[in-house]
C-alpha cells in the first residue's frame, strides 16, 4: 500500500508538478496532502494493525494529517508562512496522471497541468491535437501523445500520407514496421511499436523521422540504432 501511494503521489502527481513548475527551486519545504503516502501507513498501523503510539507521536501525526488535508506544499520563513491550495482536479490513468477531456491537475487560481498517460504535454495535445501542430512539434513524446489522443488511422489519413513499404520487424517479432512518406517535410516517417511493454501491459507506437533516402523499413529502423539493415536483422529484441 505505502509503495503504491508514494509512486502515485510523490512520482506521479508531485514530479509533474515539479516538472510543470520548470527551473523555480523549491528550496525547503513541507510536502502537505504530498505526504499522504506516508501519513496512510501509519494510519494503517493505528486502525489495522492496533499499534500503540506516544500520546506526542499521536498528537504529531494528527497535525501532519490536517495539513495533508487541507493544503498542499508549504513553507515556514521566519515570521511568515507561504501556503500553497490543493488542486481542484486531479486525474489518473492506473497510477499516471491522465485526462483526455481537460487538465490532469488544476488549482483554484487557473494554474494547470495537461498529462497523457503520465507524460506532460501542452494543452494543445488534449484540446486540439491537429495534423499541423503534430508535424511542427519537435519532441518525440509529446508528438507521440498528441498522434494518440488523434489516432493514428485519423493522423495518417489527414495528414495524407502514402504507405512506401512495410516489413516484419525483425528487432520485435510479431509487429510490422511501416514507413510513409512525408512530402511536406522533406522526410520520411517510420511506424514502429516499442520492443519493451509499458506497466500497463500495452505497447506504445511511435512515429520517427527518417531520411527521405530510405525505401526499406528495416533499414530505417537499423538507422535509428547507427546499424545497418543486416546487423539490425541479427537482433534478438530491441528495447
Amino acid at each position: 500500500m505505502h509503495g503504491a501511494l508514494q509512486r502515485s503521489i510523490r512520482e506521479s502527481v508531485a514530479g509533474l508538478i515539479r516538472a510543470a513548475i520548470g527551473g523555480v527551486e523549491l528550496g525547503l519545504r513541507w510536502l502537505g496532502q504530498h505526504d499522504v503516502d506516508w501519513l496512510a501507513l501509519y494510519d494503517v498501523h493505528q486502525r489495522v494493525l492496533d499499534t500503540r503510539f506516544s500520546p506526542s507521536d499521536v498528537a504529531q501525526l494528527q497535525l501532519w494529517s490536517t495539513l495533508a488535508r487541507s493544503c498542499g506544499w508549504w513553507w515556514a520563513r521566519g515570521n511568515q508562512c507561504f501556503v500553497t491550495e490543493r488542486p481542484l482536479v486531479v486525474r489518473m490513468d492506473s497510477d499516471r496522471l491522465h485526462n483526455a477531456a481537460g487538465p490532469a491537475v488544476a488549482y483554484p487560481d487557473g494554474w494547470t497541468v495537461h498529462a497523457w498517460k503520465g507524460t506532460r504535454v501542452p494543452p494543445w495535445v488534449i484540446s486540439q491535437p491537429t495534423v499541423s501542430a503534430i508535424t511542427s512539434e519537435r519532441n518525440v513524446e509529446v508528438r507521440r501523445c498528441a498522434i494518440e489522443n488523434l489516432g493514428w488511422p485519423a493522423f495518417i489519413s489527414e495528414a495524407q500520407l502514402s504507405l512506401v513499404a512495410q516489413a516484419d520487424d525483425p528487432g520485435n517479432p510479431g509487429y510490422a514496421l511501416q514507413l510513409y512518406d512525408l512530402p511536406y517535410s522533406g522526410s520520411r516517417l517510420l511506424l514502429a511499436i516499442n520492443g519493451s511493454v509499458e506497466r500497463d501491459g500495452t505497447r506504445r507506437q511511435y512515429g520517427l523521422h527518417v531520411p527521405p533516402s530510405f525505401s526499406d523499413p528495416v533499414d530505417a529502423a537499423a538507422w535509428t540504432y547507427g546499424l545497418s539493415g543486416a546487423q539490425y536483422a541479427l537482433l534478438q529484441r530491441r528495447t
